[in-house]
Order: C-alpha cells, then structure tokens, then sequence
C-alpha cells in the first residue's frame, strides 16, 4: 500500500464486475489466458502431409471483450486504462491484463479514474458530496441527512446512485446500463436471498443479520417512499425491489478512501467506476491510490509484481475478513481463506512453532506466509490458505526454551481433530452431498448455489484442519 492516500477499505467491490467473485490464486489461469493459449495452440499445429483436417466446430468462449460502449463513456470523460482488457462472461465481468509486465521497484497505473466520474459523499456531516451533483432544494438530499451517521452509510450511497441513474445525461445513466441486474447478480443479498436461501447457508447468525439488512433497507424505503412523497424522489424507486437492489450496489462496490481535494481532507465513501471492476483475491496484484494533484482515483499494479499476458487483476476488498463478513457484504466465500475462522472449545493446543516449521510457514501472525520455494512438491499442492487459517485457528502453546513432547503433541493434535469431526457432525449435510447438488441440480438458482457453496466451504475448511494435524503428527520425531 502507499502512503496515507492509499485504500483503506473498511468496505468496498471480485465476484466479478458484474458479480462479485474470487479465484484460488494458486492454481488459477484466468480464462482470457486459457482462451488465448488455445487459440496459439491451434494456429501453431499442423497436419501430416496429404491429411485435410476438417474445420473444427466453433465454441463460445468462456469470456467476451466488454461492449466498445463501455470503454467509450469513460474515455469521453478522461477515464484511461492502460495495458488491461475488460472482459465479460456468464457470470459478469473481470480485468485482466493486455500484456506481460515486467516486475519494477515502483508501482504502476493502469487505471486513472477521475473524481468527476465517482460518486462520492462524506462519512461525516455535514454531508458533502464530490462532485457536487445534487441541486439546492431537492428533497432527496433531505432523505441522506436523515440517515444514521454511524450506521447507513450504504443507504446513503445507494440515494446517491439512484439520483446519479435518474438525472438526464449524467455519466452514471450510461454506466448504469453495466451494472448487474437482480436475475444475474450473486451479490444482492438484500435483494435477492429468500427464506429458503437463508436456510441453505446452515448458518443461523449470518441468515439472522441478512434478514435485518433486508427488514431495514425496506423500512427506510417505506418511510421515504410513501404515496404522497413528491415525484421526483418516487420515481427514483417505484417499488423496495428498485431500493434494495441500489443498496446491495452500495453495499458491494463502494470503497472508504481518505482523499485530499487542494487544502480539504476528507474521509469518503465513494462509488468508482471502472475499478468496480476489480475481483477480489487474497493474494492481490493491485491497490488503489487517490492522486490529489488532479483529483484521479489510481489503480496500481503492486511494486515487484511480475503480471503476464491474460492474468486477472485482482483487489484485496477487505483484510482479515472472514467467510461469513464476506459472505454477508458480498455474497461469496473461499475455502481457502486464510482469516477464516473456527471456534475450537478442547483444552488441548498444539506448539505453534513447530506446526509453523512443519508447513513451511513464516511470518508474524497477521502476515503469515507460505515459503513455496523452499518446500517440497507434496507441500506445495497441499499447503494452501485453509492451512494458514489452521495456525491462526487452532489452540496452541509457545514458551522459550520449552522443548516439545511427540507423544503430548500427537495426543493434543488427535483431540482437535475429533473436536472437528464432532463439528462437522453437527452439520445437516456433508461436502460431499453439497458438492453432488451443486453438481447435478441444473435449475438452482444463483443465490441457493451461493448458500450451498458457503457452507460447503465452511466444512472444507474443517476437513482440511483434520487433514494438515494428520501431515503434523506424522512429521513429529520422537
């Protein structure tokens, strides 16, 4: 990260541009890329002589360039990318870069968004917005200073899109037309989650707090969207469908940033176009930084980042979350988070140092890593994010000087390993059952998927726990 004016995120915008989503970085190739290979692939074979090979049947690919309009707003209004392609698929869009770049001592841009173009308004009152969009007199500023400072800041944001979507050419109108709809989007949770998808997460407090999201989002709608309310705010949200959806937009995409307008510093909430458009990963190749001299928004490729052609540029949305703080702001999960938790209630711990030195893994607790280069094949494919979520989860022990006992160990590490079976016997249903409906129902719906593969996740992370105290006990000397 870079100076003060760089990300803070307390909360922003990967499922993809369209719907949030993430990929496991360490065996991920991004689909431009595979296409790509394909197609070099195919131009590069040859025939035996005297063999015609018939013409192979056209495929749909996996992704598509975004839509010329979708640069063309931006470009009209100064936004510039450089060495980056905006790509499309099924489940929405992504960035991925153009070309190989080199790894520099210095970051790179390859964004510049100007502040023209955001949405943006302060986190504290007086409320100011930047640019300054909305009128003297219009009563939907009256409806953002009714908001609780402390608490919506997400309906804030969310009036201040659906005024920025309703004014005749603003930028917002024509960047609106991108943005996903309820049918597509993964992220709604507010909008789009029922009863039934609340039950299929199997996690009783996280269904409870979407419930509330959804309950205060559409009384907020009813106090302000009432019969008699002046039109120009009714039209804004005929119905708590239209309100819900621009909360859910605000909830997922926008990004808390300090930034400095000439001698005014400012803490903002802001809705960036185009950088919306950054997936999230844990290991991200980019951040994001306010450059005050000209009022731009950067997107920055990480300093000794090496990228190659057709890799997908990725933010970091929120360090340290959990599945479930991820699950509820943007409706996805990993099972290889490595800030994942699980609440552990044995007596017995395990030394920290020695199952550290087991995985190969370094660091101090909030920046542990894995040291791929100096681990063995076997543990290269096995040590991954969920096992970093194992040395910050489980019970352990370190004292100076203390030598370990094998026999102690193996004991503490068998006792965990049951707490976790007894876990996930609590379970209605297992990983494998989970991953078998997710498999085989064709008509599931979106958000019902992305319920099954939380809690499928949640188990994941468990059978991996029991799985890397199995690799522990077996590496331990007498």
């Amino acid at each position: 990260m870079a100076s003060a004016a760089s990300l803070l995120l307390p909360f922003p915008s990967h499922f993809s541009i369209g719907t949030r989503k993430f990929h496991n970085d360490a065996a991920f190739i991004s689909p431009l890329r595979k296409r790509r290979l394909q197609i070099r692939a195919s131009v590069t074979a040859t025939a035996p002589r005297g063999l015609k090979l018939s013409e192979p049947e056209p495929l749909l690919p996996e992704i598509q360039p975004a839509d010329p309009d979708f640069y063309r707003i931006g470009y009209m209004r100064n936004m510039r990318a450089y060495g980056v392609e905006f790509m499309e698929g099924p489940d929405g869009f992504g960035v991925y870069a153009s070309r190989d770049v080199e790894p520099l001592r210095r970051a790179r841009v390859i964004m510049e968004i100007p502040l023209e173009l955001m949405l943006t308004i302060s986190q504290k009152k007086p409320w100011m917005f930047f640019p300054d969009v909305i009128p003297i007199g219009h009563p939907i500023f009256d409806i953002i200073n009714s908001t609780d400072p402390e608490t919506e800041e997400d309906f804030r944001l969310a009036c201040l899109l659906l005024y920025g979507l309703d004014v005749q050419g603003h930028f917002w109108q024509s960047y609106g037309d991108f943005l996903p709809v309820s049918e597509n989007n993964l992220i709604k949770l507010l909008h789009c989650f029922l009863q039934d998808d609340l039950v299929e997460l199997q996690d009783p407090d996280l269904s409870l707090r979407i419930e509330q999201h959804q309950k205060r989002a559409v009384e907020f709608w009813e106090k302000h969207w009432y019969p008699a309310a002046p039109l120009k705010i009714r039209r804004l949200a005929r119905d708590p469908e239209r309100f819900l959806w621009a909360v859910s937009i605000a909830q997922s995409r926008a990004v808390s940033m300090k930034i400095r307008l000439g001698a005014l510093v400012q803490n903002t909430n802001l809705l960036v176009p185009y950088a919306d458009m950054l997936n999230h990963s844990f290991q991200p190749n980019c951040f994001l930084h306010w450059r005050f001299k000209d009022r731009m928004l950067e997107v920055m490729i990480n300093a000794g980042q090496h990228i190659k052609e057709g890799d997908e540029m990725t933010l970091n949305y929120l360090d340290g979350a959990m599945n479930n703080v991820l699950m509820e702001r943007y409706g996805f999960s990993s099972p290889v988070n490595p800030w994942d938790v699980i609440k552990f209630s044995s007596p017995a711990k395990i030394h920290l140092d020695t199952f550290l030195s087991v995985f190969n893994i370094s660091g101090l607790e909030d920046n542990y890593h894995h040291n791929y280069k100096v681990s063995s094949e076997e543990d290269r494919s096995f040590v991954d994010g969920a096992v970093i979520a194992a040395a910050r989860t489980l019970p352990t022990w370190s004292e100076k000087d203390v030598p370990i006992i094998p026999s102690r160990e193996r004991k503490a590490a068998r006792e965990l390993q049951e707490e976790c079976h007894k876990i996930l016997g609590e379970f209605p249903t297992t990983s494998q059952q989970d991953q078998l409906v997710l498999d085989t129902d064709a008509s599931i719906s979106k958000t019902r998927e992305t319920a099954i593969k939380y809690r499928m996740h949640r188990k994941l992370l468990l059978e991996k726990i029991i799985e890397a105290l199995d690799v522990y006990q077996g590496r331990l000397f007498f």
